[in-house]
């Protein structure tokens, strides 16, 4: 050997040395045990080969072998050949070309041609026992260095190994029939004319084409053809802007009509919404499977340019539908999702969506992820855009096989995508199919790429597209004829033609052709639209007393609960005797008489199952037997709805966007999301702003997801106080300006109109009739509520039964109702707001004897605004100066959105006169002497009936 055989034996060869050692004296001792001839090694004429030969074969045929193991690094994955997949250009030892390996193990080039008898730990032989050393290393390279990389090793269950190495190494498994390679023809033609027919038709306009990838629209329809082979019957897809033309119109089957006439400049808006542009919108269609003939619904949920935000919103409606369905293992129902690489690797929320691949009350069993690897993001080389190898090496955190290929071998992906649908089916776990391919245009059909990637953009210039190489292909070994392909070519064609001349008859396209989620029946009764009303959100006493018994109990035998929650109970018990609630009792209450109406209540988020300040203990634990529990809940009536309340892992982002989407299945299910504290949904602002402050204004998609966001200025510091009212209130459409007209059903159509709605409950009655009537209501809108955290054991923060049962409902506005009522003439000042303060005022006015002279009026819903509640409360005090007073700094809280509104009611002749903490940075101080200073300072302001003589407005 060369004086580098030390340093490589030191280095690469070291670790194969030991491996094979191992593997021959264990095959040794089981010959010896069983009487038997060693496996290996044998030469035809019966002779002994050498320690290094036996030891070379070893480490080829080992389970553990180099190959399987980093044989990806070298696979020929880049279709332009100039880049690396793993962005490193170096060749392991192991992995060097074959003469140098056959050097150092001291073979010469006769010995490749010896024959072995082959393990039984390997599949290269399929049905032949021995092989040649040539043939060997030609089907492991073959198997793991081509077109395909597989990264699967890593995964710790041994039996799922050996399946995918079945699937790779077995000889012949990626023979196609003749059939099959003309139907892969036929779907790439689809593919590629569908672009080049828009780039003909709309040359200056943003399509986000597929051009460099096109092999992605037979790879997911082969995903869903193998999928519905195996019993899927309906498949959710997420996927970012690039394609999604092509998926709608040769995937998902959206007419090419309403596609086309999307990109007509004269269309009119929609009557509803603002709409949104063409690659963003979503589609839902069922129809049958052309190669399995089995009915499948297909949907593609609408998503914005925040490229993976869909990730969880699409895995919360696959698990609704799986719920819906008795799905429980995912035989039915599934997801599909497509990345591109620089957002796969750069994006969080890809990381939060697969740790709750696995989780119970997450886990959609299993999601196919298809990587578009343009192998550069926007203008950034990848070398920029990550730290890992690949750009799917967050997958391997769930142990996901990665399957790698190159997208300019049609076969090659066809393969990977039929094993990959098998895996999802067969073991109900994830994984990843890489498409590395490149990108035939800029970012953008209007971008110039030459200005960042010109070395690139030069050889894509060059590159001959898939569709031709592939043609070609199947033309020259005599599958199709040249007449045959241009005949498919030419019927595309045509079919693209009469759509777009269909598409021009056209008169407004509406954007409910692009629903993603439709709730049939939900919005009529007979055929006919539903009344803009709502029944009053009471339930009968009865029902109250028995959700109030349940709720106080433990309704399995020989069940031992926790001293401290046995108080809780009690204090539960005396409560439902007494007929008065508090603001856990009162939860309880509007989720269990939902439940009894067949309404699935779930509840999600950090620690929700007791509940972060220890007050709602859904979740009942045995204190003698490990993960023994009970959900008195689900044990209220025979035949209810089930009830979910289920921790979150420690995600903002994808839980919230998990619970927007289970939200989206169905109208009747009431779906609530709560926050560990209001201002974590910091880290879920995407979802907020993206999909549920806006959902319905671009997509016209329903939702009524709830955001509990506990809130309240406590002394607790910046991080624990502020839920951010301000935020949510800056987004509400709600004209501040405009004076509505207050006809017979103006609470109900005004919560028509809005884009969600925003409540600050100061009382647990109002929390109970908001959460039923969020279900009551004849429509679906997001609801916003601010919940507290002191008044949840706050001694006059109970409510009665009375105030609860049938015929009573939400109040919007709380009106004074002491003895300010009965002199409203001589009342001096009517102090307006919302939450927890008016327990503070209510405290402060009774200690300055200032009842007759001060009235409180609580706004219990602040969005949309209450104008004809407020317009009847300053009225009825005409003599009164108007103070709104809040906790929060001025420049936070409702100020800055009700003060406008409070002008256009008051018809600027009177002024609302502000009443709480100065502006500020932060939302709250962290020093509690500070934080008692500020609130004495502002309850001094509120009750002093001089602050504002003199001033002007």
């Amino acid at each position: 050997m060369s004086q580098l055989r030390p340093l490589l034996s030191r280095l690469g060869a070291q670790a194969v040395r030991l491996l094979a050692t191992r593997d021959i004296l264990e095959r040794s001792w089981h010959s010896r045990s069983s009487g038997s001839p060693a496996a290996f090694p044998s030469s035809p004429g019966g002779g002994s080969s050498s320690y290094m030969e036996a030891m070379y074969l070893a480490w080829l045929a080992n389970p553990q072998s180099v190959h399987k193991i980093r044989g990806h690094h070298v696979a020929q994955l880049d279709p332009l050949g100039i880049l690396d997949a793993d962005l490193d250009s170096f060749v392991p030892f192991d992995l060097i070309t074959t003469m140098d390996k056959l050097a150092f193990y001291d073979l010469r080039e006769t010995d490749l041609d010896k024959e072995f008898q082959l393990p039984t730990t390997t599949f290269i032989g399929g049905s032949e026992s021995t092989l040649s050393l040539r043939e060997i290393i030609r089907r492991l390279e073959s198997t793991y260095c081509q077109h395909i990389g597989l990264e699967f090793m890593f995964i710790n269950d041994v039996e799922q190994c050996q399946w995918i190495r079945q699937k790779f190494e077995t000889p012949g498994v990626m023979q196609f029939s003749n059939e099959e390679k003309r139907t892969l023809l036929a779907r790439l033609v689809r593919s590629m004319r569908f672009e080049d027919f828009l780039a003909r038709k709309w040359s200056s306009e943003k399509r986000f084409g597929l051009e460099g990838c096109e092999v992605m629209i037979p790879a997911l329809k082969t995903i869903i053809d193998k999928s519905s082979e195996m019993g899927i019957e309906n498949i959710i897809l997420g996927m970012p802007h690039r394609g999604r033309l092509n998926v709608l119109a040769n995937v998902i089957r959206k007419d090419l009509e309403q596609i086309f006439c999307q990109f007509d400049p004269k269309l009119e808006a929609a009557d509803e919404g603002s709409g949104d542009v063409k690659y963003h919108l979503g589609m839902y269609h069922e129809r049958i499977n052309r190669v399995t003939n089995r009915n499948i619904t297909l949907s593609l949920v609408a998503n914005p340019s925040h490229l993976e935000a869909v990730d969880p919103v699409v895995q919360g409606k696959t698990k609704a539908e799986q719920f819906y369905r008795g799905d429980a293992q995912g035989r039915k129902v599934m997801s599909i999702l497509v990345h591109g690489d620089a957002a796969f690797a750069g994006q969080g929320v890809v990381y939060e969506t697969f740790h709750l691949s696995d989780l119970p009350s997450y886990t959609t069993n299993g999601t196919v992820h298809v990587v578009v690897n343009n192998q550069i993001g926007f203008t950034t080389d990848p070398r920029m855009a990550r730290s890992s190898p690949y750009p799917t090496d967050v997958a391997r955190v769930v142990n996901a096989p990665i399957f790698h290929v190159n997208a300019d071998d049609p076969e090659a992906v066809i393969y990977v995508c039929s094993v990959a649908a098998e895996w999802r089916n067969t073991f109900n776990k994830d994984v990843v199919v890489d498409l590395v391919c490149y990108r035939r245009r800029g970012h953008n059909e209007m971008d110039e790429p030459m200005f960042t990637q010109p070395l690139m953009y030069k050889q894509i210039h060059r590159q001959v597209p898939v569709l031709k190489k592939y043609a070609d292909k199947l033309i020259s070994e005599g599958t199709v004829t040249l007449q045959e392909f241009e005949e498919e070519i030419a019927k595309y064609d045509r079919i693209c033609e009469e759509a777009y001349g269909r598409s021009k008859d056209k008169k407004i396209l509406h954007i409910k052709h692009w629903l993603d989620s439709p709730w049939p029946g939900f919005f009529t009764v007979d055929g006919e639209p539903k009344s803009m009303t709502c029944p009053p959100t009471g339930v009968p006493e009865d029902v109250l007393t028995h959700i109030g018994t349940v709720a106080s109990s433990v309704p399995l035998e020989d069940f031992k609960i926790h001293t401290g929650l046995s108080r809780i109970l009690r204090s539960r018990a005396e409560m439902a005797q007494k007929q008065t609630v508090d603001w856990a009792l009162a939860e309880y209450m509007a989720f269990g008489s939902l439940l009894k109406e067949g309404i699935h209540v779930r509840l999600s988020g950090q620690d929700v199952e007791r509940g972060t300040f220890s007050h709602r203990h859904h979740v009942l634990h045995d204190q003698e037997v490990d993960r023994r529990t009970c959900v008195p809940m689900n044990h209220l009536w025979p035949k209810q709805a089930p009830y979910t309340v289920c921790n979150s892992s420690l995600s903002e982002y994808g839980v919230l966007g998990f619970e927007l989407g289970y939200a989206m299945a169905s109208p009747n299910a009431l779906v609530l999301w709560e926050a560990q504290f209001g201002d974590f949904h910091n880290t879920a602002q995407c979802i907020i702003d993206q999909f549920i402050s806006t959902g319905q204004a671009k997509w016209v998609r329903h939702n009524g997801i709830v955001l509990l966001l506990p809130h309240g200025m406590e002394g607790m510091g910046p991080e624990h106080s502020s839920a951010r009212p301000e935020r949510f209130l800056q987004m509400s459409n709600d004209d501040s300006d405009t004076y509505p007209v207050f006809t017979e059903d103006f609470e109900v159509s005004q919560l028509y109109d809005c884009n969600w709605i925003v409540v600050n409950c100061s009382t647990p009655a109002s929390y109970f009739h908001v959460l039923r009537r969020q279900i009551l209501l004849p429509f679906r809108k997001p609801l916003i509520i601010f919940t507290p955290k002191s008044l949840l054991r706050h001694p006059e923060a109970k409510s009665s039964f009375d105030q609860m049962v049938s015929g009573t409902s939400f109040q919007r506005v709380i009106p004074e109702d002491g003895v300010a009522v009965q002199a409203p003439g001589q009342v001096r000042r009517l102090i307006f707001c919302t939450g927890k303060v008016y327990y503070d005022l209510v405290k402060e006015r009774s200690s300055q004897g200032l009842e007759g002279q001060v009235a409180l009026t609580r706004l219990e819903q602040i969005s949309p605004f209450p104008f004809d509640l407020i317009a009847q409360e300053a009225e009825r005090f005409p003599s009164a100066e108007l103070v709104w007073c809040q906790e929060e700094h001025k420049n936070m809280g409702y100020y800055d959105y009700i003060s406008p509104r409070f002008m256009t009611i008051l018809g600027r002749t009177r002024p609302i006169w502000y009443v709480g903490r100065e502006p500020a940075a932060a939302p709250a101080t962290g020093n509690r002497n500070a934080h008692l200073v500020s609130l004495r300072k502002f309850l001094d302001t509120a009750f002093d009936l001089r602050a504002f003589e003199g001033k002007m407005f």
